[in-house]
């Protein structure tokens, strides 16, 4: 089976339906040399829109979750403690802010950790993940079994979205998962 690109489609649903799906699918970046690196997603992180308080933009729109009011399919690139890039995927409807976080690939626990890996950075913020030369999701038809746990680093968030279940995780491909099952 040839594996197939992810299209705009795929990403124009709620993110609690976005989030799980991308666990099992693989990130390829083509490097400027023109070589790939490809990363199986392992976990996920859906942020929910307004309501939700872990989400920034529970703020409402500012400068920096503009991207998140914009069309699905498109990377929210940010900066974390000033030192790190965290990637996320708009998802859901236009003017709803809803996204994913790409927070696990299979041999890199942690979303700083894969956005060093695959070189990204604030230039691809606002970059869509169809139709684009550097970097997209790809389905080679593998289904993982996914667990769900809380999502990290939230403690400023509400009590109800701090301990939400919108943590998505391969539990084959995922050691924390494992402990915690």
């Amino acid at each position: 089976m040839k594996n197939k690109i992810l299209t705009k489609k795929f990403y124009a649903r709620d993110c609690l339906e976005v989030a799980p799906d991308l666990v099992g699918k693989l990130i390829v970046r083509i490097n400027e040399n023109g070589t790939k690196t490809v990363l199986r997603i392992t976990e996920t992180e859906a942020y929910c829109g307004e309501e939700d308080t872990a989400c920034h933009a529970s703020k409402g729109r500012t400068p920096r979750t503009e991207i998140m009011y914009g069309e699905a399919g498109y990377l929210y690139i940010y900066l974390c403690y000033g030192m790190h890039w965290l990637m996320n995927v708009v998802t859901g409807k236009k003017d709803q802010p809803q996204a994913v976080l790409f927070r696990a690939c299979e041999i890199y626990d942690g979303p700083a950790k894969l956005t060093k890996q695959l070189g990204i950075d604030k230039s691809f913020n606002g970059e869509p993940l169809f139709g684009n030369i550097r970097i997209h999701i790809e389905d080679d038809g593998y289904r993982p079994e996914i667990g769900t746990l809380p999502r990290v680093g939230i403690n400023y968030a509400s009590e109800k979205y701090r301990n939400a279940l919108w943590r998505f995780a391969d539990i084959h491909g995922n050691e924390r998962v494992r402990r915690n099952a």
